[in-house]
């Protein structure tokens, strides 16, 4: 099997889950290069961040207030490898300094990556929109009422009903005959049982992101400015109590500074929403999170907070590769089977959904058997199983004082004996769709379970050393092939680091509100929960803003 499409498949395939937006460009008339902005600007609202939490609380912000929104990264729109389902994993295989994507290495040997766009991870992902529990909501103390007006709002603009193939229709009924459920037929609930869930791909196959929520914001309250690289906030710290964050410095792609500050008054304030890795790494480049580490890097500590960036976490996922005797449709994910053991089972498949890559040839699967394989391009999908939670936690520390540069972190997969015990019976659960009838049109019959285990874990999926053979048991399968679904969160966790408004406790003005907040991954797949909560806590925000 080519090793350059297998190492894309581990590196690029099944994103966050969402990719970014329209064909044609919205014409924002507040989006610009952060080398036409000001030395010096005053607003009442910096949110650091234009992804999946920062577009949708950008836009709410800005219907009663000024709006600062800093993006990293460049635009969406226009670039076939974000806006089009067929071109999925072209920009996460994409290493340049221009790329939507930028790849990082956990200390676990599992390559990850990290969005660099308007829009954030839904530029990137395989595009499942599927709303948390009801479970999940309250232990979280939101309100209900809020929420679903919330994810409504989000999905008037991005959220669609996908059509589903032979091959998804195929794992769907695979999942019924498996056990799991009832089927509860489409829904962007999260319901026990085998579902079709929502998608940001329309009927066009264009995908739609977080960054086409800017179309709800008033432009005349907002500005946003791409490739712009914050480096730390600032913060008034003379004659108070507690330190109060007052602005930001950050900086052009020619390396120009800027600094914008926040205008006078009570309710204004910074919100980072600069995801899992970014925000905290931006608290501890300001001078927020544990002293020691802040000192060894020269940092001067505003708040000695040793659980900036603990909590890390990473829902592990583990595919089984199966190649198809007859065409697949390409797709990514579309139905989900929720498992009460805590595994959730999706699937994607098709000839070019790896993003151009080169394809396996059929000559690789000759050895398995003594028939010729027809020399066609190579057919088939993935079936994967994604463990919920997870238990498993690590931390994430700073390389360099440069915020452009990935932080090292450590996720810890499988350190706890639960997490591994959901992987194997998710891939037990994989195996009895595998084998079951409404699948056996895309199977080869010479090809057994055992063998496509194996297939799959001789694959270069991660950089962990390999040691699963037939013989073994699927605890070390699930070890030795454990790759991510770009659901990682944590490091700056409500109740720790942050209180339920996520307030940055022992801050003053500071909040962060994104998936580093949380302590478990929201729902099978959790961008649209990203999403609602960036527009739920700026309607929170704007109330309290006019309450008093």
């Amino acid at each position: 099997m080519s090793v350059g499409w297998w190492i894309l498949f581990a590196a690029g395939f099944l994103f966050f889950h969402g990719f970014a937006a329209t064909q044609t460009a919205p014409n924002y008339s507040f989006m610009h290069n952060a080398m036409s902005a000001p030395t010096l600007s005053y607003y009442d609202y910096i949110i650091v961040g234009g992804g999946t939490g920062g577009c949708p609380l950008a836009a709410t912000l800005s219907q009663n207030a000024t709006v600062l929104l800093l993006e990293r990264g460049g635009s969406p729109y226009g670039n076939p490898n974000i806006t089009k389902m067929t071109s999925f994993g072209a920009a996460l295989s994409d290493l340049s300094r221009s790329s939507p994507s930028q790849r990082f290495i956990s200390e676990d040997g599992v390559i990850n990556a990290r969005a660099r766009v308007l829009g954030g991870g839904s530029c990137l992902n395989a595009g499942f929109y599927t709303r948390a529990s009801t479970e999940y909501v309250k232990q979280a103390g939101w309100d209900g009422g809020l929420v679903n007006e919330s994810y409504q709002w989000v999905e008037k603009l991005v959220a669609f009903e996908p059509p589903l193939g032979q091959w998804q229709s195929a794992v769907r009924d695979g999942l019924l005959e498996a056990g799991v459920l009832p089927f509860n037929g489409f829904s962007y609930d999260h319901i026990y049982g085998t579902k079709v869930g929502g998608t940001i791909f329309d009927q066009q196959g264009n995908r739609h992101t977080a960054a086409d929520l800017l179309e709800y914001a008033n432009p005349s309250g907002l500005t946003v400015y791409l490739h712009a690289s914050v480096h730390k906030i600032l913060f008034a710290r003379k004659g108070r109590k507690m330190p109060k964050a007052r602005g930001v410095v950050f900086r052009d792609a020619k390396g120009a500074k800027h600094q914008a500050y926040l205008k006078k008054g009570l309710k204004n304030e910074i919100i980072i929403s600069a995801g899992a890795l970014g925000s905290p790494q931006l608290l501890m480049l300001s001078g927020v999170g544990p002293a020691q580490h802040l000192t060894s890097h020269n940092i001067r500590v505003v708040l000695d907070q040793p659980l900036v960036g603990q909590g890390m976490s990473d829902n592990p996922m583990n595919a089984v590769f199966i190649p198809s005797p007859i065409p697949v449709e390409v797709s990514l994910i579309q139905v989900v089977g929720i498992t009460h053991f805590g595994s959730y089972i999706e699937a994607a498949g098709g000839e070019n959904f790896a993003g151009g890559a080169s394809s396996p040839s059929p000559r690789d699967y000759e050895m398995f058997s003594p028939e010729a394989i027809e020399e066609t391009a190579f057919r088939g999908g993935f079936i994967l199983e994604k463990v919920t939670g997870p238990i498993s936690t690590g931390h994430l520390e700073l390389r360099t004082r440069n915020p452009n540069d990935n932080p090292s972190v450590t996720f810890n997969y499988f350190k706890d004996s639960r997490d591994l015990e959901r992987c194997v019976q998710g891939i037990q659960t994989i195996e009895k769709i595998v084998e079951s009838k409404p699948f056996a049109k895309f199977r080869y019959e010479f090809l057994s379970w055992a063998m496509l285990l194996n297939m799959t874990a001789n694959a270069p999926l991660n950089l962990l050393p390999k040691h699963y053979n037939p013989s073994m048991p699927l605890e070390v399968f699930c070890k030795d092939t454990v790759m991510t679904i770009w659901h990682y969160h944590g490091g700056c966790q409500v109740g720790k680091v942050v209180d339920a408004d996520y307030r940055v406790v022992g801050v003053d003005s500071l909040r962060v509100i994104d998936g580093s907040t949380f302590n478990d991954s929201p729902g099978t797949n959790p961008q649209a929960t990203v999403m609602m909560l960036g527009r739920y806590m700026g309607v929170k925000i704007l109330r309290e803003r006019v309450a008093n």
